[in-house]
């Protein structure tokens, strides 16, 4: 971590342009962005559970068209380099847009390219 706190290191920043070397990587990014529009109501995402504007693997999934492994391994490489959060309701996982992550993103782009 860069000793900024609002700035991520480069290794951090090469992790997201690998995540967004992808187009439906990115397909997803952008539909999670306003999920209200791109998906249908998350019937398990509870407001008192702390996670609105999560969706669904299976609705993603839905969306994209592709199978469910790749829905999966996509939303893994998202997360690991911290561009969604997760949270498991029941038995349903939610993914959902991390804005501080793709903020401090943002910041490196200007700040170093």
């Amino acid at each position: 971590m860069n000793k900024d706190l609002n700035l991520l290191d480069d290794e951090q920043a090469v992790e997201i342009f690998k995540a967004l070397a992808n187009q439906t990587r990115v397909s997803i990014l952008q539909m999670l962005k306003d999920p209200d529009s791109n998906f249908s109501t998350q019937a398990h995402v509870i407001k008192d559970e702390g996670f609105e504007g999560g969706v669904c693997v299976s609705d993603i999934r839905s969306k994209t068209g592709i199978s469910q492994s790749t829905t999966s391994q996509y939303l893994s490489i998202l997360l690991q380099c911290g561009l969604v959060e997760m949270k498991r309701i029941g038995q349903w996982t939610y993914y959902r847009r991390n804005e501080e992550t793709i903020k401090r993103f943002e910041r490196y782009i200007c700040q170093n390219i």
